[in-house]
Formats: structure tokens, C-alpha cells, sequence
């Protein structure tokens, strides 16, 4: 059993990359859903699938590498909020990740977004991680 399943679906993620894997299958859920999507959004994985396997389901992600390097698009995946230390912020407190070149993955009252959208929107929330 998974206590914290964020920290286990960038874990995966991390672990898949380090093995140069070009698929990772990971259980599905609304929330690792929706990272997966502002993942996709933002250019750090190539594709994303999500297969029902009258269950929970599974998230199907091809990793992104530099044609030439071989290096992952995914420099770092930080899990920032955890259970037994959830950290919160306001909107004018969302710090930038890696001045700007990064994103913090932040679950506010209106979804799960980026810290650029939830200061926009002027919605502060938990700060699930940060990727670079």
C-alpha cells in the first residue's frame, strides 16, 4: 500500500528516466491525471495515454530525451507538500522554481495547476512539487 501516491508517481518517473525507459505505466487518479497533463503541456514528456483496466486504471507516459544527449527532458521531479508536512502557499508567496525555467505543481480551489496560472488567478493552494 502507497501512503503517498504524488511521491510515488514521481518516483516512478525519476526511477523509469534513470533507467532510460521510454515508458512508464503508473496507476491512475484525477490528481496524477492532471499532472500528467501540465507535464504534456509543458513540453517535459513526449505523449501521455489513460487505459481502463476496469480497476484504477493506468497513465501511460513516453518519456522525453534529447535526440542527441540522451538526456532526460526532466531534470529534477521534488515532492514539496507531504504528508507529514503539507506546505501551503498565497499567491504572492508562490516562489518561482529555478527563476522562472521550472514549474511548481500547486492543488488549489480550482484545480490542480502551475504556479504561473494559480497566480494569475490569484489562488494560493498546496504545493504538491517542483520539476525542472
Amino acid at each position: 500500500m502507497v501512503t503517498d501516491p504524488i511521491a510515488d508517481f514521481l518516483t516512478r518517473i525519476r526511477n523509469a528516466q534513470m533507467a532510460r525507459h521510454r515508458i512508464v505505466e503508473i496507476p491512475a487518479s484525477n490528481v496524477k491525471k492532471r499532472i500528467t497533463e501540465i507535464l504534456y503541456d509543458k513540453g517535459y514528456i513526449l505523449k501521455y495515454k489513460f487505459e481502463d483496466d476496469n480497476k484504477q486504471g493506468i497513465i501511460k507516459i513516453a518519456l522525453k530525451y534529447h535526440p542527441e544527449t540522451k538526456e532526460p527532458a526532466i531534470k529534477a521531479l521534488e515532492r514539496v507538500s507531504r504528508p507529514g508536512l503539507r506546505q501551503y502557499a498565497k499567491p504572492a508567496e508562490l516562489k518561482r522554481v529555478m527563476s522562472g525555467l521550472g514549474i511548481a505543481i500547486v492543488s488549489t480551489s480550482k484545480g490542480v495547476m502551475t504556479d504561473k496560472e494559480a497566480r494569475t488567478q490569484n489562488v494560493g493552494g498546496e504545493v504538491m512539487c517542483h520539476i525542472y
